[in-house]
């Protein structure tokens, strides 16, 4: 869970909400040395700030209205584009990837590089089926990222690690997986720490991640990480 939001004394706000808001443990400062900010440059911010953290879906924000952008030249909303993206690797590199998406979307080869607000890399996605359940994921640097609407199976086995059944109960309560009668549907990405975990969440047994999940052409995520996705010819 996250909060966005601007104000003119931080130290104010901060106690208004250690007060009212119980969920938060870290606080994150963005400010600038040279005071140039306006408040409608820091109403921009905040807007595109909102906008970029929903859009990347990886925290609940506790916002309760949407802040309006502000209308800024064009050459000052450059400015803040670019601006954003510094705020995007600092949170990043502070360990703080709210708005990183899950999956690194292949980047425009028309858009400027100010305007890019995920990695400039692309996944390829991976799918698997087993029992009628299909699933859709793609490997990252994070980790395995199981795609929203994928299939799972109600039944699980006792080969299932049980940081798995824990988690399988956790996202049935918080909705991000739901009964569908005959099997489970998740309902946002869920980012895994491998794709092995990811084929046993979705199978509810111990399954081989790199030997279970394949490309659309039939190669194995084993194939692909062993770099052997295609024949060689010497």
């Amino acid at each position: 869970m996250a909060y966005i939001g601007e104000s003119e004394n931080v130290a104010d706000r901060l106690l208004m909400h250690d007060r009212k808001k119980d969920f938060w443990n870290d606080v994150v400062i963005l400010t600038n040395k040279d005071d140039n900010l306006t408040k409608s440059h820091v109403k921009y911010l905040e807007s595109k700030l909102e906008a970029m953290a929903k859009t990347a879906d990886r925290y609940k924000l506790e916002n309760g209205n949407t802040p309006t952008a502000s209308s800024l030249p064009r050459a000052e909303r450059e400015a803040m584009n670019e601006l954003l993206d510094d705020m995007r690797i600092v949170l990043g590199t502070l360990g703080y990837p709210i708005l990183e998406p899950l999956i690194p979307a292949k980047p425009s080869q028309n858009a400027s590089v100010s305007a890019q607000v995920v990695a400039p890399e692309y996944n390829e996605e991976l799918t698997f089926t087993v029992h009628q359940l299909k699933a859709r994921g793609v490997q990252t640097d994070e980790g395995f990222v199981v795609k929203k609407g994928s299939t799972a199976s109600k039944t699980t086995t006792a080969s299932l690690n049980g940081k798995l059944l824990k988690m399988r109960e956790q996202l049935l309560e918080d909705k991000r997986m739901v009964d569908q009668g005959d099997h489970l549907l998740l309902t946002k990405d869920l980012l895994m720490s491998s794709s092995t975990y990811a084929a046993a969440l979705i199978a509810g047994t111990a399954r081989s991640g790199p030997q279970s999940w394949y490309t659309a052409s039939g190669v194995t995520l084993k194939s692909l990480e062993e770099g052997m996705a295609g024949p060689t010819e010497g």
